[in-house]
């Protein structure tokens, strides 16, 4: 048996539903296997009396044909459709999927005309919708709503392993400020370990739950690496070599101390210049997390990022383990390699899966990856490095957004020189500091040391 996994999704899906009330459609965006074709046709059979799936990346010629000759009639439209998939669609009661709808990108433009007749609600998922080929020629459509769809975060991942109440539990503490037991902090930084090396994506995560194998969530997960690679190869033409090896070398970037991404190590001409499109591919492709320097930071941390100086982060911390370690010859080699790690035998950099499983959570909670970085040889007091940076409210400005900055540290041993130079450097701009660590939650003045499992929260 399978584990059907409940995403944070689902509940904004059904928001869109009851508020939007077919006055757009939505657009589902992740990854390739992150599940959002699960999710849509979840959606679809639990909260609709009936529902059509066209999957675009396998679909009959004739049905794209009734999407080029039935555009102006929209009654023979609806019509031929439901013969053809044998489903009967019910005003207001129905919901059509556009599965994978970067393969027919016309299929986006007709939303505006769809959501405009008002019959059925729509969802369109899909991945690289953003790429030049993909937008070639055709409107976006102002009536379509955005979700993007990460793989499961840690409160996800509890869920889906039958652990709610510690989830629970963990939210209560993080919103009450008052740290769980130690017995209860034991078993939850257990559990995040588990999540770290398995990550969030649906297919490993439910082989995971079902049978605690590591050997058969690897397979998936270099399943899906392979995926990504004939991704690269088919839709990132005239470029696909710059993507793969930047694709190649993320976990010996992420592995180094400073883990800004270093073209040096590509090649000695290489010039951002060159491979800024190459970034931005892996990124729409919600393969990759760029996290950008704020050069100034203030509230509106955007408006000085670097797109010169990034970290560039796997989307999934799971699949970056699989990435940085070779395949094993058998189960037993692979279940004692993940074992080993689990309880800090092998000796790796953790660090490296610390931060990415940080820059995880936050980008799942909604947050854009900003840090702070900047060396001074002439004033040490001026050099310093933040490995986060988001907005957040601070209670000692009534409650107005400040910049929270965030230092990650992967062993119970560490200094906070950075964040103290950073206040004084920064002064009225900065509100809450926070140290998220392997430690138990503790509270002095302005900053919080949070336990790493608390990183979804924030």
């Amino acid at each position: 048996m399978t584990t059907m996994l409940h995403r944070r999704a689902y509940d904004r899906l059904l928001t869109w539903k009851h508020e939007e009330q077919g006055a757009s459609a939505i657009l589902l965006e992740g990854a390739r296997r992150v599940g959002k074709s699960t999710l849509a046709t979840q959606f679809g059979g639990n909260e609709y009396r009936s529902y059509i799936l066209i999957d675009f990346s396998n679909v009959d010629e004739a049905v794209l044909d009734l999407f080029r000759t039935q555009r102006t009639d929209l009654d023979r439209f609806f019509s031929y459709l439901s013969l053809y998939f044998g489903v009967t669609l019910y005003r207001r009661e129905s919901l059509i999927i556009f599965d994978e709808v970067q393969f027919f990108p016309q299929a986006r433009a007709f939303i505006k005309h769809l959501v405009a007749d008002g019959r059925y609600d729509y969802i369109e998922t899909g991945s690289l919708v953003s790429i030049r080929q993909n937008v070639e020629d055709i409107l976006i459509p102002s009536e379509e709503d955005s979700l993007e769809l990460n793989p499961l975060d840690f409160e996800e991942f509890l869920w889906a392993m039958d652990q709610r109440p510690m989830a629970d539990a963990i939210r209560e503490s993080f919103e009450s400020k008052h740290p769980l037991p130690e017995a209860i902090h034991r078993k939850a930084m257990d559990l995040f370990r588990e999540y770290m090396l398995i990550g969030g994506m649906p297919k490993p995560v439910a082989d995971y739950a079902d049978d605690h194998d590591f050997a058969q969530a690897d397979k998936e997960k270099r399943r899906i690496l392979s995926l990504y690679r004939k991704d690269v190869a088919r839709f990132a033409k005239g470029y696909e070599t710059k993507v793969l090896s930047i694709f190649d070398g993320l976990p010996g970037q992420l592995s180094k101390h400073e883990k800004r991404f270093s073209l040096a190590s590509i090649g000695k001409t290489a010039r951002m210049r060159d491979y800024e499109d190459s970034f931005f591919w892996l990124s729409d492709a919600r393969i990759t997390n760029n996290c950008y320097n704020s050069t100034d930071p203030h509230v509106g941390l955007r408006l000085d990022e670097d797109h010169t100086t990034l970290k560039c982060y796997m989307a999934d911390t799971g699949l970056l383990v699989s990435h940085a370690f070779p395949a094993a010859r058998n189960r037993t080699g692979v279940n004692s390699v993940y074992r080993d790690i689990l309880f800090g035998k092998l000796e790796l950099n953790e660090g490296m899966l610390v931060e990415n499983i940080v820059a995880q959570q936050l980008k799942a909670s909604g947050h854009d990856l900003f840090f702070y970085s900047r060396r001074d040889q002439t004033n040490a007091a001026n050099t310093m490095e933040i490995d986060f940076l988001i907005q957040a409210p601070y209670a000692n400005a009534n409650l107005r957004l400040r910049v929270a900055p965030i230092e990650v540290k992967s062993t119970g041993r560490y200094g906070t020189k950075s964040l103290e130079k950073f206040k004084n450097k920064f002064g009225a701009r900065v509100g809450s500091q926070i140290v998220l660590h392997p430690k138990q939650m503790r509270i002095d003045g302005d900053r919080m040391y949070l336990p790493l499992y608390m990183a979804h929260c924030l």
